[in-house]
């Protein structure tokens, strides 16, 4: 257990920050899955609907820093590529 109050409040710190990381994972993981559930079905007017959600979870994470902005750009692009085939 940290001992100076500093490491305590860094130790509270993590602990938020670490919660609100994996909802932010499990949000994202759920979104991209109903994308890839519809695309399977072959519902494309639905999956066009759900791609602009995906696009918005991509983007919130990576303008907080939570995915890097290229893996972002990157999984739109592949997510994308998977509608028009």
């Amino acid at each position: 257990m940290p001992i100076t109050k500093s490491a305590r409040k860094a130790l509270r710190q993590n602990i938020r920050r670490r919660k609100i990381n994996i909802k932010r994972k499990t949000d994202l993981k759920t979104v991209i899955k109903q994308y890839k559930k519809l695309i399977a079905a072959g519902e494309k007017d639905r999956a066009k609907q759900q791609l602009s959600q995906v696009y918005k979870k991509l983007d919130k994470a990576a303008k907080v820093e939570f995915i890097k902005k290229n893996k972002a750009a990157r999984m739109k692009s592949r997510l994308n590529r998977l509608l028009f085939r």
